[in-house]
């Protein structure tokens, strides 16, 4: 008969390890020294020895080797080091946020990073004066976010009219503007026709022709609609985002075909120039606001909406954008 293994492989455990457990094994990590782990815990020397051990006991393999004046970690704990400090740094910062925050009255948004970039956050700093006591929150992705189920309070969404929530209001439409920096064209050839812009470089969406709804907004569009459908410019610079088109264009690098509620600002303060203004390009896309059912009836958000509808209709303004009377969309 064979003689029994000296160490019998442990039945695995599958139930969780006790918060208690972590902290005392990350202190220890730390310092490798039991005594100052205790000091940092505020327990005993003996009680934090206990704690590391029944952890050893859950895991199921050594996680310090203890030598007479020094502690080691071995490789399995030098793992669960690299795994467990930044899990609980983590939750802690989540819980200093909701202890901070809580009973605080808050917005959060959810819009695409172009248009929290170019509009809505230049825009904040008036809100924020009036509003002091009002946290916002915005997330910027290309995602789109379920009100229904996220702790979203409202979204921003560019889309055509057939495809947007139910109860949606229209913020303002689109028109496409040929704009270029002040300084590009005092230092290149006269542009006063439509060829003239075969001595550009042309700035444009990369995924503009890949997309169905930005073709809407493609350069080539722009050509056909005005009779030049062969035209070929300097160059093409192409980026993914309508923030880095609009950057582009401030810097000089070339003409860009600009969404006008995205850059009536510069043109206003003259940091851009509209060029050719008799040859805009309508766009069927439009700029809606959505509110989740749960959130409507907050005042603070109620606050937020009206400031944005404000913000709006003096974007509407600016663009030169008539009312529809047939479109149910809300506009002032």
């Amino acid at each position: 008969m064979n003689a029994p293994a000296s160490h019998p492989t442990a039945h695995l455990r599958t139930r969780p390890v006790a918060a208690g457990h972590w902290r005392a094994f990350l202190a220890v990590a730390r310092h490798l020294n039991f005594r100052a782990a205790a000091e940092e815990l505020a327990l005993t020397q003996s009680a934090v020895s206990r704690q590391i051990q029944a952890l050893e006991d859950e895991v199921g393999v050594m996680l310090f080797l203890r030598h007479t004046r020094a502690v080691e970690l071995t490789s399995a704990g030098a793992q669960l080091q690299r795994a467990v400090a930044p899990a609980l740094e983590r939750i802690d910062a989540t819980v200093r946020l909701v202890r901070q925050t809580s009973g605080r009255r808050s917005v959060a948004i959810t819009t695409w990073a172009s248009f929290a970039s170019v509009w809505l956050i230049p825009r904040m700093e008036g809100f924020q004066h009036d509003n002091p006591d009002i946290d916002i929150r915005i997330d910027a992705t290309d995602t789109i976010v379920d009100l229904d189920t996220s702790d979203v309070d409202l979204a921003l969404r560019y889309c055509l009219p057939g495809t947007v929530d139910p109860g949606a209001q229209r913020l303002f439409g689109e028109q496409l503007a040929v704009v270029a920096s002040p300084w590009l064209l005092n230092s290149a050839p006269p542009l006063r026709r439509p060829e003239d812009i075969a001595q550009f470089t042309l700035i444009e969406a990369g995924d503009a022709h890949r997309t169905q709804n930005l073709e809407w907004l493609s350069w080539r569009r722009w050509f056909e609609l005005n009779g030049h459908d062969k035209l070929q410019p300097k160059r093409w610079l192409y980026f993914n985002y309508a923030q880095q088109i609009v950057q582009a264009a401030l810097a000089g690098q070339g003409l860009a075909l600009a969404r006008m509620p995205l850059v009536a600002d510069a043109l206003a303060t003259g940091d851009l120039v509209e060029v050719l203004p008799g040859l805009r390009l309508d766009s069927p896309l439009a700029y809606w606001l959505v509110v989740g059912p749960r959130s409507a009836q907050r005042p603070e958000i109620k606050a937020f909406c009206d400031w944005l509808l404000l913000q709006a209709e003096a974007t509407r303004k600016a663009i030169g954008e008539v009312p529809d009377p047939d479109l149910n969309d809300d506009l002032a």
